[in-house]
This record gives structure tokens, sequence and C-alpha cells, in this order.
């Protein structure tokens, strides 16, 4: 097991590889404030790496092995091939070279109060709204997004208590490296099936995360999904479930309603620690935020924080950007982009957009790698009937090679046969300039993927 010391004077220069993530640059931001002297590369610069040289850390731009320059430390992230002429040099100095999801993990383990926020929808969402809880509570907490939120300026806060809240992502089964004192477990789905065999192989990798937690360690369990179920005989310190109407559940979600735009509004009911019922008002919308912000509340009143502060924060709560972001208008309509790139997650976006609309709902999607496309394309054929016009841009390939077997197209000519009004446009310059000449007063555009998607929708608004 790699381990790492806050507190360790012999490490000194700590060297990122693909700096410019958003976990990787939060990461390399909360060691330099712990005076870390860092550095890192990415492919291309970028703002986020703007902002990491505002805090005195050395930027490469390109990733050439002259980038090393004696490191006691290197990080790289799990988008790097293993031909990659900087991650080899790192590997021949001799010195540790670890992924991101194994730093992580060790960096966990220097906090009292860590927080970890798993499932394969909603992590960021849920992490965003306890980030909003901790900032306004008397805890200073240390925190790293995988979004920005505006209550903290960016995707990251460096705090100097005991506190540190983190998403968890299962990806490359990296949670099999994490030791938090509470783990979150918002639900299980098919996803990363570039590395996953199937459905099996994502729950056991969950069953090994849970035996990491020792006996003083909690575990949030939602006990609706069945998915999570199986985790709970392998969990030995507290096993917290929460669910809606669910009586088996320690924390159950009741007397759900929904104003007239379509904000939730529910109790919790739980007889721990004297929870007894609360009430809470969201002022953002969709079902499945009911259940985010459930597990927020749970974990921020777990972790010792007191009910007036959590209701308000979490009554007052916006958005993270990139999560049914309001970009602006163009024509009297409303161009909106979501960081959704599942289809379980597009489905529930457009399910609670759709609900309320005046005119047409239009969705832009940007699909991501060719692994995700191809495996879940008839799921993904399924998940657009609440637009009534779809729009498939080229796949975003991120960290994978060109695969000939799988095309937007398909994704399209399999939406069609579904009795939905699909048409593919390759570029976002194509789709600005249709977008452009057919939207009218009072429709929404949404487009959606974890690539870039915002770009388009700045290009529409500007």
């Amino acid at each position: 097991m790699f381990n790492f010391n806050l507190n360790d004077k012999n490490i000194k220069k700590i060297h990122f590889i693909g700096i410019g993530g958003v976990s990787m640059s939060g990461i390399a931001q909360l060691l330099a404030f712990h005076n870390f002297e860092v550095s890192g590369s990415d492919r291309d610069d970028s703002d986020t790496l703007d902002k990491l040289r505002s805090y005195g850390i050395k930027i490469y731009v390109g990733q050439k092995k002259e980038n090393i320059d004696n490191p006691d430390l290197i990080i790289y992230t799990d988008a790097i091939l293993p031909d990659n002429e900087e991650l080899i040099a790192a590997q021949n100095t001799g010195a540790p070279c670890v992924t991101r999801g194994v730093f992580l993990g060790a960096l966990m383990r220097n906090y009292k109060y860590s927080i970890g926020v798993s499932g394969s929808h909603g992590k960021s969402t849920t992490t965003s709204m306890i980030a909003k809880i901790l900032v306004s509570s008397e805890v200073d907490p240390s925190i790293l997004l995988g979004g920005k939120l505006d209550e903290i300026d960016g995707n990251v806060h460096c705090g100097v208590s005991d506190y540190l809240l983190t998403e968890a992502c299962e990806f490359k089964a990296n949670i099999l490296n994490y030791y938090p004192s509470l783990a979150i477990i918002l639900n299980i789905d098919e996803d990363h099936l570039d590395f996953y065999k199937d459905i099996n192989h994502i729950v056991s990798t969950f069953i090994g995360y849970m035996k990491n937690l020792d006996e003083n360690a909690k575990a949030l369990i939602n006990i609706d999904d069945e998915n999570c179920l199986p985790l709970l005989d392998h969990i030995k310190g507290d096993a917290l479930t929460f669910g809606i109407e669910n009586d088996k559940a320690v924390y159950n979600v009741t007397n759900i309603s929904f104003d007239e735009i379509g904000h939730p509004r529910f109790d919790i009911v739980s007889n721990r620690n004297n929870f007894g019922i609360n009430h809470f008002e969201l002022n953002i919308i969709g079902r499945y935020n009911i259940y985010n912000s459930a597990a927020a509340i749970i974990a921020a009143f777990e972790s010792g924080i007191d009910l007036k502060t959590i209701t308000e924060n979490i009554n007052s709560y916006q958005n993270l950007h990139r999560r049914m972001e309001v970009v602006g208008n163009y024509n009297d309509a409303i161009i909106m982009t979501d960081y959704g790139h599942h289809p379980v997650e597009i489905q529930a976006t457009l399910s609670a957009l759709g609900e309320h609309k005046k005119e047409k709902l239009i969705c832009v999607f940007q699909p991501h790698t060719y692994s995700r496309t191809k495996h879940l394309l008839d799921d993904f054929a399924n998940s657009f009937y609440d637009a009534d016009e779809v729009i498939v841009t080229e796949i975003y390939a991120a960290r994978e090679n060109f695969d000939p077997t799988i095309h937007s197209i398909d994704l399209v000519e399999k939406l069609r046969k579904n009795g939905v009004n699909a048409i593919y446009l390759k570029t976002f310059e194509e789709a600005k300039e249709y977008i452009q000449k057919d939207v009218k007063s009072q429709d929404v555009v949404l487009t959606t993927g974890c690539g870039n998607p915002d770009v388009l929708a700045r290009m529409i608004v500007e």
C-alpha cells in the first residue's frame, strides 16, 4: 500500500502528469496549499492551467521527458498511456510514481473525517451539496469536486481542519484504493464498460470497497437501488441506509411533492441520533435530486453538522456549473448545458425538463468514448423520448483510439427506429447554425455530455 503524509519533510517536489484534469488540478492546488513544490504538464493550455500558475505551480504544455526535473513523487492520471515519454522518464527516476486514484486514497488517510461520494450518477451534485453545507458550518474542510461550485469559487477548497470531502469514482476500480471514514454509495449502474466486464464485475468492485472500511467507518447506502443491496453484508462499521418511502431504511424520505416549477419538497424521517422528522425544499428541479440531496443531508448530519445549517444550505443550493446550467438565451429560447453522458442521467434530465416545458425541448448529445457508446447503444436509443428533437454530434474520443465499428449515425438510426426525431450533425459549428436557424421563443435547448458540449451552448448564445 502506498502511503503519503502531508507532514513528510522528505517529500518536497511533486510532479503531475495530466495536471489539467478536474481531479488532478484540485489535488495539485491542495498540495501547493500545504507548501509542497508542485509542477505538472498537460497536452493543451487551458483556463485551469492559468489558475494553477496563479498559485505558483510550474506548468509545462506538452508531455515530454524533459519535464521531469528530479521530483520526489510523481502522480499521473489514468488517461496517460504506458508509452507516454514523460511517464517513462518519471518511472526511470526511481521516485514513487503512482496513479491519481492511489494517491487520493493515501491522501484520505491524512484526515480523521474523510467523506467519499461514489455512484454511477449524481456524484458531483451530491458532493457539491455537502460542500456547500460544510463551508457554511464551523468546520474548515478540504474539498475536491468534479465540477465548479460558486461557493468555493471553483472545484477545490483548501482547509486546515480534519475534514476532507471528495468524489470517489469507480473508474478502473479506483475505489479499491480508498479508505474514507464515511463512504456514500448513491447507485450502481453499468458504466465504464471499457474496463468492467459487466454489472456483476462493477458490484463486486463496490463490495471490495466496502471491505476497505474499518469498524469505525460508516457506509451510507441507497437501498432503493437493487445493485447496492449486496454491499450491506460486507460493512463492518455502521450501515446507514436511505430510500424513498422505504420502511427498511434508517433514513426514510417521505411526503414528496413538487411546486409548479418542479422543485421537490419532502421530509426525511429517522430515529437515529435524535434526527426525528425534518422538512426540506429544494431550489433545483429533478426527481433524482431527491436522492442526491437526501444523501448530502444525511452525510452532513452524520459528520456532526447541525440541522439548521444543513437545512438552510440544502434549501438554497444552486446547481454546479454544467449541471442543468442555464448558459443564456437565443431568440428568447433558453440555452442550457449538462454533464449527463450515461443513458440513465440523460433520461432523468430530459424527463425533469420535459415535465415543465412550454414549447420544444431540443437536445444536442455529444457521445463520450467509443466503448460507452457501443456497449450502451440500445440504452441510449431509449433515453431521449422526452425530447422533441435530438441532434447527435461526433463521438468525443477522450482517452480512446478511433473505433471504426461504432459511429454517432448508428445511434441516430436507432433513435429514428424508436420514433425519435433525430439527426446527425458532425461538428459544433453545424449544430450551432442549425439551432440558430430553427429555435423559437420559449424553446429549451440542452447540450449534454461529459466532453465539451458546454462550448456549443456558449457558441449558440454568443
